[in-house]
């Protein structure tokens, strides 16, 4: 095998310019697969050479290589199954030999593959081999089985034309430019930082280490595809990107984004990400602790160990051409005044050791507390602050569950008119019957029209929320599982607090204000909730209340301190 310089073209999958208008037309003859988002990801990076040596989505006989002991057939190095999941309807139509258009979500065609392969794969197995645990705590392992198609394709592609990005166009680079770029700019050794998180002054410091340790020019390469669920938006990383990066050296750092699809698959994922980066023409990369790793398993421990990245990228990078720089844990040591790797510390006793964790960085800014200047540049935290408001300024919802009769809407009416004499933010009230009126008049009360129900509720609650509003829903919502996914939706973009009207069904039967009890005791309406259709009771609500013996202002001002004490409403 002939090492490639860092700095020589690598091959695309490509055609000129005139075949692929040639093949835009003859494609509207073949069958279409509209790609996911992690598809497209994938795909691009197939297509520009982020990829290679992949030709295409891995065959068969690739896929248990990679899966089992991170070797293509051809013994290749490569550590992530990159595969195309489609659904067993789609897969039974298509003939081994076929040509299909790969096309984005809008349908435009970005590329053609031909179906060598067709598989069912052993999931369990997969998440077991690459991820470590067949477990659904971790996002790429629910996405596996939750979210991915049941059978695998495998084949060579032909890439007609780049996804579309209609955001910071400038900043993105295929491999060829970014080695085009460091050609130009005579960098014979780069070093790779790659990131999903803001960056602050620790990683600053360790950067600029890592740097002048390999004598080597800084690449900052933050993913901007997907990441893990809940992280800060890469337009938001983006900006806090841009404003600190005149803090480095412009001679020698260049910033690029890369359309990665993480899989926040731990040891794995650095090896991954080390071809990746050696593809862009980087010489080094820095791997961190606990590189990749998505967080806490089923039984709270980490999945992988600190060191584990750093070990497996360790055994291979004679092979893969490109050296680690190890990333030291970084703190501030205020008697000082400047941050020091912790190990590095020999007076530690003596000092004052300072350090702000992610999840304690995240409590600051939802709270709306101070974030110290050592830790942080005043430009990240003033962009951060932007999108992620206090608490007390973002939107919420308020889920009110219980029987039919069990008094949700008048509290949610006198809770809805409390929050209004508040002022500050737009009050929306989704009420069962309004929205059955408005937004559902077309469904019936079937388990699944009820599902379909409430999850139109849980949207428009959603964007309400996302723009800032609060947003009171009060339908019945018996199943567990459909509250669930709401709480999913709303979660993404602020606070969403359940309350239990905990009516017991008897005393909702001796209300029976509109009649429906009676008329589902003699069988006049099939699966009524708490007659003839169960009603999962919340678990772990934000807040139940009885509204036997109590009076309505009471209850909705139980709901209002509630509030109050998660810190959406201010204390006045």
């Amino acid at each position: 095998m002939t090492i490639i310089s860092n700095l020589a073209p690598i091959p695309e999958l490509f055609v000129s310019y005139d075949s692929a208008q040639k093949m835009k037309l003859e494609a509207a003859e073949l069958t279409s697969h509209d790609l996911s988002p992690r598809q497209i990801c994938d795909l691009e990076l197939l297509m520009n050479g982020g990829f290679n040596p992949l030709k295409g989505f891995l065959s068969e006989e690739d896929y248990n290589g990679v899966v089992e002991n991170m070797r293509l057939s051809t013994g290749e190095l490569w550590p992530m199954p990159i595969t195309l999941d489609v659904s067993e309807d789609f897969a039974a139509s298509l003939e081994i030999g076929q040509d299909i258009a790969l096309r984005d979500q809008e349908g435009v065609i970005l590329g053609t593959m031909t179906v060598t392969d067709r598989w069912e794969p052993n999931k369990a197995l997969e998440a077991e081999k690459v991820f470590g645990a067949d477990d659904d705590a971790h996002p790429a392992v629910n996405y596996l089985h939750n979210q991915a198609g049941k059978i695998y394709l495998g084949g060579p592609v032909t890439g007609i034309q780049q996804p579309v990005h209609y955001d910071f166009r400038a900043r993105r680079d295929t491999p060829n430019e970014m080695r085009a770029y460091f050609r130009k700019m005579g960098w014979r050794k780069v070093v790779a930082f790659q990131t999903r998180n803001p960056l602050h002054r620790a990683h600053q410091e360790l950067t600029f280490r890592a740097a002048r340790e390999a004598q080597a020019n800084l690449l900052i390469h933050p993913v901007v595809g997907l990441t893990k669920p809940g992280d800060v938006d890469h337009f938001t990383r983006v900006r806090c990107y841009e404003a600190v990066l005149d803090k480095y050296p412009q001679a020698t750092t260049s910033m690029s984004l890369l359309n990665l699809a993480m899989r926040m698959a731990g040891p794995r994922e650095a090896v991954w990400h080390g071809l990746i980066r050696k593809n862009h023409g980087c010489t080094h990369f820095i791997v961190g602790r606990d590189h990749a790793g998505p967080g806490s398993n089923s039984q709270g421990e980490d999945f992988y160990g600190p060191y584990d990245a750093q070990d497996l990228f360790r055994a291979h990078q004679d092979e893969m051409g490109i050296e680690m720089v190890d990333f030291k844990h970084m703190v501030w040591v205020a008697e000082r005044a400047q941050y020091e790797a912790i190990d590095e510390i020999k007076d530690k006793d003596k000092v004052t050791i300072l350090n702000i964790s992610g999840t304690e960085l995240r409590r600051r800014l939802a709270e709306g507390l101070e974030i110290p200047e050592w830790f942080s540049f005043p430009e990240v935290v003033k962009e951060l602050r932007r999108t992620k408001p206090p608490r007390s300024k973002q939107g919420f919802t308020v889920f009110f569950t219980g029987f039919s009769g069990s008094g949700k809407s008048t509290i949610a009416n006198a809770l809805m008119v409390k929050l209004m004499e508040m002022g500050g933010r737009p009050v929306t009230l989704l009420d069962g019957d309004i929205v059955r009126k408005n937004l559902s008049s077309e469904l019936g009360f079937s388990k699944e029209h009820r599902d379909l129900n409430i999850r139109r509720i849980g949207y428009v609650a959603s964007e309400i929320t996302k723009n800032g509003g609060i947003a009171i829903c009060a339908p019945i919502a018996p199943y567990a599982t459909t509250r669930r996914a709401v709480r999913e939706d709303v979660e993404a973009f602020g606070a969403f607090v359940e309350v239990h009207v905990a009516t017991s069904i008897e005393e909702c039967e001796r209300r029976d204000r509109k009649g429906l009890y009676k008329l589902a005791r003699e069988g006049k309406i099939k699966e009524f909730t708490g007659i003839s259709d169960p009603y999962d009771v919340p678990a772990s609500p934000e807040l139940s209340v009885e509204t036997e013996n109590v009076d309505v202002d009471n209850c909705a001002h139980q709901v209002l301190l509630k509030l109050e004490s998660m810190g959406l409403i201010a204390a006045n």
